[in-house]
């Protein structure tokens, strides 16, 4: 189960690794890693409720599917992007100027 996560601190979403561990320490669920090494290297920690809450929120979205994997069964959404066509859309002149070659 991926989680997607926002910054509290720039506002972008990111995905980390799923062991939450990156190969220098743990990751953030507060912070992206951009924004994680200028906040260790500034002695800021982050807080402990925070992150329970971004997890718990990352979790509920997931649970809602709204997560960044596709569905386990392989299946996508294969409907139209755009409603069809209607006859009464299909018969002005745009449709004629179509058919004359």
């Amino acid at each position: 189960m991926r989680l997607v996560f926002e910054c509290v601190e720039c506002g972008s979403h990111y995905l980390p690794p799923e062991a939450m561990a990156y190969p220098d320490g743990p990751a953030s669920p507060l912070w992206c890693a951009r924004c994680q090494v200028a906040k260790r290297a500034a002695g800021v920690r982050e807080d402990p409720l925070l992150a329970r809450i971004a997890l718990a929120t990352a979790r509920t979205h997931e649970l809602r599917g709204h997560g960044a994997e596709e569905p386990a069964d392989g299946r996508r959404d294969v409907r139209p992007s755009r409603p069809p066509v209607s006859r009464r859309a299909r018969s002005g002149p745009g449709a004629l100027r179509g058919r004359l070659a």
